[in-house]
């Protein structure tokens, strides 16, 4: 018998055709080493060592090597049943030792999708709304008319409101912006031009002033009333008529001024509030009514991260804010891009442009006369929906320098029903506004 060295070059074509042809050949089998990266566990070794020699890791001749390979494929499937058994068979070993610590893959938490990232129902029981006071304030009612049903959050401050709305803290914010006795709640024009939150809808609230006091209190031991100022101004002929000689000092809200009366005995000082103020803090109403006007409206405005889609088929109002630098000749033009297209202004509000306080009356800029830079703010009843809407800021935004859009939302038209109904007829009005259809 022939043999060849490993350093021989073998050609297996030639070498099977020679077999054919002459006697046996047999190639010298050279030592071979199998390096593994996992060394045997005690249970194999033993197995393997009963049946061969270990030489470098396997047998010395062809039939222990065919045996070691043997005993490992028998290992190895005899491993595999053992982990489908255990309901585990996504994890793998080599030689006994598993590869990863993995987690079953139906123990994993599901990545997030859209719908996870969504805002809270845009109407319901789950809605939460920041107001401005604390409860019994007229602003927790107009957020109960205008969400009902939801979870009131009360905020000491405006800003601390549009912050909540902002921050994820609440869904929606509902704010005053106006009353038809003391006029425009500037703070709340000033905060909706720095915050970025959108208007989408409006509610309108009657407002019915109550004279509270501790029980057993007599309107002739009061030495002092306080309340918001816009409710003493609200209420100023009243008092006079009711021959109070008392002093008044403004609070944050109305209800704030029948929670600091109850929770400091004050015996001397009445609040300006609401009747669920007195049963909230257990006051006495001493004087039912005492608004100077008995149609005393205030008109909140609900705020939002995001805005609604405008829509025409119901009476829609939009918000817009703007500015310009080039006289009160702008102005006039600006308005008449309305006018031409017979849409109807409700509301004007102008109010000095904080970064730009003065402006230089002649073009030279050498002048010594100076004027404010206003911005101005307009409500006009359309809907941006409307193709007459759209034409008229885009003639608006040729003639000022700053233009942006607060909000298109339906307006509330059930408020002056309110006068003089009873509760079954307010729930008829409340149901036919029908917000939640406004977000489907």
């Amino acid at each position: 018998m022939q043999s060849l060295s490993p350093s021989s070059s073998i050609n297996l074509k030639s070498i099977i055709r020679t077999r054919s042809m002459s006697p046996t050949y047999r190639v010298r089998p050279n030592r071979l080493v199998i390096q593994c990266a996992y060394q045997y566990d005690s249970a194999s070794t033993a197995a393997a060592s009963a049946n061969f020699n270990l030489c470098g890791g396997v047998g010395c001749n062809r039939a222990d090597w065919q045996s070691a390979c043997a005993i490992l494929a028998s290992k190895v499937v005899s491993q595999q049943q053992d982990t489908e058994k255990s309901g585990n068979a996504d994890i793998t070993a080599v030689n006994g030792h598993k590869t990863l610590d993995l987690v079953p893959i139906e123990n994993r938490p599901k990545p997030l999708t859209i719908t996870d990232l969504s805002p809270a129902p845009m109407h319901g029981s789950q809605l939460r709304v920041a107001y401005q006071g604390v409860p019994g304030a007229y602003s927790e009612a107009a957020a109960g008319k205008a969400y009902p049903n939801c979870e009131a959050i009360p905020c000491d401050q405006f800003e601390v409101a549009f912050q909540a709305v902002e921050l994820w803290i609440a869904d929606r914010a509902v704010l005053p912006v106006e009353n038809s006795l003391g006029g425009s709640i500037h703070r709340n024009y000033d905060l909706l031009l720095r915050h970025r939150l959108h208007i989408v809808g409006e509610v309108q609230l009657p407002v019915h002033h109550c004279l509270l006091a501790l029980p057993g209190v007599r309107k002739e031991y009061l030495s002092r009333v306080i309340s918001h100022p816009q409710a003493l101004a609200q209420c100023e002929l009243t008092l006079t008529k009711l021959g109070l000689n008392v002093t008044r000092e403004a609070v944050d809200d109305t209800a704030g001024a029948a929670e600091f009366v109850a929770a400091n005995n004050l015996r001397d000082t009445a609040a300006i509030a609401s009747a669920r103020a007195a049963e909230l803090y257990g006051l006495q109403i001493l004087a039912d009514g005492i608004q100077d006007d008995s149609s005393n409206l205030t008109r909140f405005v609900m705020l939002a991260r995001e805005p609604i889609i405008p829509r025409t088929d119901r009476p829609f109002k939009t918000s817009i804010v703007f500015a310009h630098d080039k006289g009160t000749s702008v102005l006039f033009k600006v308005l008449s891009a309305f006018a031409f297209r017979n849409i109807s202004l409700t509301k004007i509000e102008s109010r000095p442009h904080r970064n730009r306080p003065i402006r230089l009356v002649d073009d030279a800029n050498v002048g010594t006369a100076k004027h404010f830079e206003y911005m101005f703010y307009i409500d006009f009843e359309a809907s941006m929906a409307e193709v007459r809407a759209q034409n008229a800021l885009a003639e608006v935004q040729e003639f000022t320098s700053f233009l942006r859009v607060l909000g298109s939302y339906p307006m509330d038209m059930t408020p002056w029903k309110w006068f003089g109904a009873g509760k079954d007829e307010i729930s008829k009005f409340r149901d036919k506004i029908e917000y939640d259809d406004l977000f489907t």
